[in-house]
C-alpha cells in the first residue's frame, strides 16, 4: 500500500495549496534574469496565444518546444499540452535520511557503483524486474482514452527507471550557502525525472489533435476547457503526474535500501515543474517551473558541481506563484558534445565543453560521479545561486544541499524520452 492508502489517486496535483486572487490581479507579466533573444521572442509568442490572463519568465529561463523553459502562462478556461510539455510530471523528489555524511564518506564510491548498476537509467526494464506499485492500479487508467490505456504494459515496464538527459540520483549534504559540510551534515536522496515514455506518448497524441506544429518558435497549441478534448486530455495528464511521482518514489526506496537509510520517516520535498494545475479561476501551467505558494518547499537543483537548495514560496502573484526549477542551461547539447560520426567516430566539430574540462571541475568540486557527459556539465549551466537571487524576494532558501554523489545515464545511452 503506497503512503496515504487511497488518498493516492485523489487529484490533488490540480488542488491549490492556497486559493489565489482573481487572474486579473496578478498584474503585468515580469521577466527574471537574463535571456536570449530566442527565448524572449517565444515568451512572447505564448503570451499572445490562447486566453492568456498571466506569465511570467523565470530566471532559469531558455528555449524549449513552443514554450520556454521556465516558463508559466496562466489561461482563462484552458491548458496548453506545449506547455506542459512531453515529460508530463517531471520533477524532483527529496528525501532526508538519518545518515550523516561520514557515514557513508568511506563508502561512497561502492555506493556509487551500486546505485548506478542497479537503478535503472535508460530506457526500460525487463517484465521480470518490473516494480510494483499502486499507481499502475490507479482508476484514471479505466477513465482515460483506449490508446492511453494501451499505454499500460510500456508504463509498467518503465516505473521507476530514471531515464536520461538532465535526469538524476544525486546524494546530497546539508551545507552553508558556500558549500562547507562536515562528518555531521546530514545525508538526503534526490532524484528528478518524470513520467516517461507513458507521458511523451500522451503529450505526443494529445498536441497533434490539438493541432500543434512541429517546431520551437511555433505558438502553442490550445485546448479549451469544457471540450470534448480538454475533458480526454485532463485526465490521461494527471495519471501521468500520479506515475511520475510514484516513479521517483520508487527510485527513492530504492537508494535509501542500497545506503542503508531504511524506510522514509524525515523531512520529504516533492514537486512536480511540468504541469497544469486549476488555481482558482486559472488553469496555471509551468514549464520547468516549481510551484511556490506561500511557505510551499521546493527542491532546485544545480549542475553536478554546484549546490542545490530548498526554497521556500512566498506566493508572489508576479510569478503567478512560481519559481526556478533549477539553475538553466546557458549550451544547448550540441554546442557542448560537438559533432561525432557515430559509424566512423571522426569529429566532425569540436564540442565547446571537453571530457577532460569536465574531469577537471568533478575533480575540484570533489563530487562521485557515475554515468554523465559533457552536455550535462557545469559548464552548460548558471550558476544556481545567481539564478535564485535574480528572483529577489519571491521565494527564499531554507537549506543549502551539496551534492556528493551525482548518478546519471551514461552519455552512450539512447532514451528517445530523456526529455
Amino acid at each position: 500500500m503506497a503512503p496515504g492508502g487511497p488518498s493516492w489517486f485523489s487529484r490533488n496535483w490540480s488542488t491549490p495549496y492556497r486559493d489565489l486572487s482573481h487572474p486579473a490581479s496578478f498584474g503585468e507579466a515580469l521577466i527574471y534574469g537574463d535571456h536570449q533573444d530566442n527565448t524572449l521572442a517565444q515568451f512572447k509568442t505564448c503570451q499572445e496565444t490562447g486566453p492568456v490572463v498571466a506569465s511570467a519568465l523565470l530566471a532559469d529561463g531558455h528555449l524549449g518546444y513552443a514554450m520556454p523553459i521556465g516558463g508559466v502562462i496562466a489561461y482563462d478556461g484552458a491548458i496548453s499540452p506545449s506547455g506542459v510539455g512531453f515529460d508530463i510530471g517531471c520533477g524532483v523528489r527529496a528525501e532526508s535520511t538519518p545518515l550523516a555524511y561520514g557515514d557513508i564518506r568511506a563508502d561512497l564510491p561502492m555506493l556509487a557503483d551500486r546505485i548506478y548498476s542497479e537503478v535503472a537509467f535508460g530506457l526500460g526494464r525487463r517484465a521480470a524486474t518490473r516494480v510494483a506499485h499502486e499507481v499502475m492500479d490507479d482508476p484514471l487508467w479505466d477513465v482515460v482514452d483506449s490508446e492511453v490505456r494501451g499505454l499500460r504494459d510500456l508504463a509498467a515496464n518503465q516505473l521507476g527507471t530514471v531515464g536520461s538527459g538532465n535526469h538524476y540520483v544525486d546524494i546530497v549534504v546539508e551545507s552553508d550557502e558556500v558549500g562547507a559540510f562536515d562528518d555531521a551534515s546530514p545525508v538526503w536522496i534526490v532524484t528528478h525525472f518524470g513520467s516517461r515514455g507513458l507521458g511523451h506518448k500522451i503529450a505526443t497524441r494529445y498536441l497533434d489533435l490539438a493541432g500543434g506544429r512541429d517546431g520551437m518558435m511555433v505558438p502553442p497549441a490550445i485546448i479549451t476547457e469544457g471540450t470534448p478534448l480538454f475533458d480526454a486530455y485532463l485526465p490521461a495528464m494527471e495519471l501521468a503526474g500520479n506515475y511520475a511521482r510514484a516513479g521517483r518514489l520508487s527510485v527513492v526506496r530504492q537508494v535509501r535500501e542500497i545506503l542503508g537509510a531504511g524506510p522514509t520517516s524525515g523531512a520529504v520535498v516533492e514537486n512536480h515543474h511540468n504541469f497544469a494545475w486549476k488555481e482558482n479561476d486559472a488553469w496555471v501551467v509551468r514549464k520547468g517551473a516549481t510551484p511556490a505558494h506561500d511557505g510551499q518547499q521546493g527542491y532546485v537543483g544545480g549542475s553536478m558541481c554546484d549546490l542545490g537548495a530548498i526554497v521556500v514560496g512566498a506566493g508572489a502573484t508576479e510569478t503567478v506563484s512560481s519559481t526556478v526549477h533549477g539553475a538553466g542551461r546557458v549550451m544547448g547539447r550540441a554546442q557542448a558534445i560537438g559533432k561525432v560520426d557515430r559509424k566512423t567516430g571522426e569529429v566532425k566539430r569540436a564540442g565547446l565543453v571537453s571530457p577532460e574540462m569536465m574531469e577537471g571541475a568533478i575533480a575540484n568540486f570533489g563530487t562521485v560521479l557515475r554515468g554523465g557527459g559533457v552536455d550535462e556539465s557545469p559548464f552548460v549551466y548558471r550558476p544556481l545561486s545567481g539564478v535564485i537571487a535574480a528572483m529577489g524576494d519571491t521565494v527564499r532558501v531554507s537549506q543549502w544541499l551539496r551534492p556528493i554523489m551525482v548518478c546519471m545515464a551514461g552519455k552512450d545511452v539512447r532514451d528517445p524520452y530523456k526529455d
